[in-house]
């Protein structure tokens, strides 16, 4: 081969390879994967549309599959990131070591109900819900609730209780609420993800019970405050922790529950296992609130397939859903984050590393070092009569 042909191609090369670079790094597009809380989906669902309005590269796969089955997915290292309603448990921790926690949102569990012909708040009482929950009283006009109810035409009907068949967040914080003012639900059922429901019928999600509740007459069930109001349900007014009203689910009363419950909360890589912020003190506090979280490995390259360029694009979605996510939460009946909340989540963030070695993009740096090269081997090859031959 002569050298002309080498300089020729030589030429070739670093016209060819840059080029070929900047389409590389042209393709910039990721999917971010998430999974769990079925209760913050709404807001979810509207960050992974406004977000991508503004990053048209980016879009998130969020599967809204319950808290517990996020959870599972999270353990396995096959999403970048879950949403629970329930923080890791010391088993959950130790099946996924590393893991940084911080809240997202802040909502409130309806007590829903269909009673044909009666609106929205119906007044019930913690050990009165229990007692439903439990199948203790089974009959809408039941004196332990007629008694909270002076006025009110209550029907002589049986009581069809909805809960959640799948691994719940929702059902983590409402049986954390029922064990606090129940210690007959406390010792008998206990507080969990899932647990030995006495009596009831399960549906998925908060989609499935509030569902089973609109379309079932005598219904009750526990369901997230947007589903509610998306679907047009009457719910219950729940006496205060300090038992002195009976207070409506609003972000006003939802927020007070919060705030009374936000001093002292561990930082995102602390244990919150114990962290609860029902039945809070307090003459407007709804009494069955809760955090919601999100969870994401601190060393993002032990997630399965991830990359390093994409979890840059990770981070950079969670810090924007705790700044201006926020603005999104009150129209969709969530609790924008505190002050206080959003740092807990800033400074998680920026712990996150990823020491796995990333293979990085070959850029147009990285071409012209090669080109170089090449031009360098040539000028070599021709100084010392060195000749090139392809041999297949």
């Amino acid at each position: 081969m002569t050298n002309k042909v080498i300089l020729g191609l030589t030429f070739m090369l670093i016209l060819i390879v840059p080029a070929m670079s900047l389409h590389a790094s042209a393709q910039t597009s990721y999917t971010i994967t998430g999974a769990g809380s079925t209760f913050v989906f709404p807001l979810m669902d509207t960050w992974r549309v406004d977000y991508n309005k503004i990053h048209q590269n980016i879009q998130l796969n969020y599967q809204s599959i319950g808290s517990g089955a996020g959870i599972k997915l999270l353990e396995q290292k096959s999403v970048d990131f879950a949403a629970s309603d329930a923080p890791l448990s010391t088993a959950d921790q130790q099946k996924a070591p590393g893991v940084l926690t911080f809240p997202d949102s802040i909502g409130a569990i309806t007590i829903a109900y269909n009673i044909p012909g009666m609106d929205k708040g119906l007044k019930l009482t913690g050990p009165v819900i229990a007692q439903i929950f439990m199948g203790n009283i089974t009959s809408w006009n039941d004196p332990a609730i007629a008694n909270l109810n002076p006025g009110a035409t209550l029907p002589n009907q049986n009581i069809v209780v909805a809960h959640r068949s799948d691994g719940s967040g929702t059902t983590y914080a409402f049986t954390d609420y029922l064990s606090k003012v129940s210690p007959d639900w406390k010792t008998k059922v206990g507080q969990g993800k899932s647990v030995p429901w006495p009596v009831g019928t399960g549906g998925n999600g908060n989609a499935g019970v509030a569902n089973i509740v609109k379309t079932t007459q005598y219904a009750i069930g526990y369901v997230e405050l947007a589903y509610v109001f998306q679907n047009n349900m009457t719910y219950a007014f729940v006496q205060n922790a300090d038992g002195n009203s009976f207070v409506e689910p609003t972000l006003d009363t939802v927020a007070a529950d919060a705030t009374a419950a936000s001093a002292n909360l561990p930082a995102a890589d602390g244990d919150w296992s114990k962290v609860s912020i029902v039945n809070q003190p307090g003459s407007n506090s709804y009494p069955i609130s809760t955090l919601t979280y999100v969870m994401i490995y601190q060393d993002m390259s032990t997630i399965n397939g991830e990359t390093q360029d994409k979890s840059t694009e990770v981070v950079n979605f969670l810090t924007w859903i705790l700044n201006d996510g926020q603005q999104y939460s009150s129209g969709l009946l969530y609790v924008p984050l505190p002050d206080s909340l959003k740092k807990i989540g800033e400074d998680g963030l920026a712990k996150v590393t990823f020491t796995g070695g990333a293979v990085p993009e070959f850029g147009p740096i990285a071409a012209l070092v090669l080109a170089i090269a090449i031009v360098s081997i040539i000028a070599v090859s021709a100084k010392t009569g060195l000749r090139f031959s392809a041999k297949f």
